[in-house]
């Protein structure tokens, strides 16, 4: 496919409308019924974001994880290594953004906000709920290292399964657990004709959220 083909791809958006009467007055709780209805909606990985972080060089990253919570309706909760890329970025610098997309329903939300660790506790019983395959690929991982193959990969799996054969669940490493994003913006984005997109944002205020309408 050119470029004159790629520029000519468009699609029209005009299943629903936003407004301001139509949304809660808290941004998180209005996340949550966005998400229900994608959830409900049927769409594909509802649950899944673009989380961007920052390098102490201002070099932007960005990469797909998936929401695991909403903690008390005030924070975003996502599971990582602690050592790859965006947690060493995000003990540098931890502020970052988070976008969700739902084409299916036409709608997308921004998030930006500062990040900290989720509790241990939290941490530990989200990764001793997952299924062993996934704890075992935890400790395996030296993620966002470079490795020379698949197969060495895989031999450091096989070798934490041995390391842990007796204990179901495994402990949770210390290099793995979960981040909260506390948000400070949270802007809805629902697709209109024209490119007339309705776009709510809400900013937190002494700790209270004002609500705005942006134009497209």
């Amino acid at each position: 496919m050119n470029d004159s083909q790629l520029a000519d791809l468009r699609k029209t958006y005009a299943q629903r409308s936003l407004s301001e009467a139509d949304v809660l007055p808290d941004a998180v709780r209005q996340f949550r019924a966005w998400l229900d209805e994608a959830i409900a909606a049927k769409v594909d990985e509802p649950t899944a974001l673009t989380l961007s972080t920052v390098s102490a060089l201002g070099q932007p990253s960005s990469r797909v994880v998936l929401l695991k919570g909403l903690p008390d309706d005030a924070g975003f909760l996502f599971y990582t290594n602690y050592d790859s890329r965006k947690g060493q970025e995000l003990a540098g610098q931890p502020l970052a953004a988070l976008n969700f997309f739902w084409p299916g329903l036409e709608r997308q939300v921004r998030v930006e906000g500062r990040v900290e660790k989720a509790p241990a506790e939290m941490s530990t019983e989200y990764f001793q709920s997952r299924p062993r395959g996934s704890q075992l690929g935890a400790w395996a991982s030296p993620q966002s290292q470079v490795i020379g193959s698949r197969e060495e990969l895989e031999a450091r799996e096989k070798e934490v399964e041995n390391q842990f054969a007796d204990q179901d669940p495994l402990p949770r490493p210390a290099h793995w657990g979960g981040y909260i994003l506390r948000p400070t913006l949270v802007e809805f984005w629902q697709g209109r004709p024209s490119r007339l997109h309705d776009r709510i944002v809400y900013e937190l205020e002494g700790g209270t959220w004002k609500r705005s309408r942006l134009a497209p």
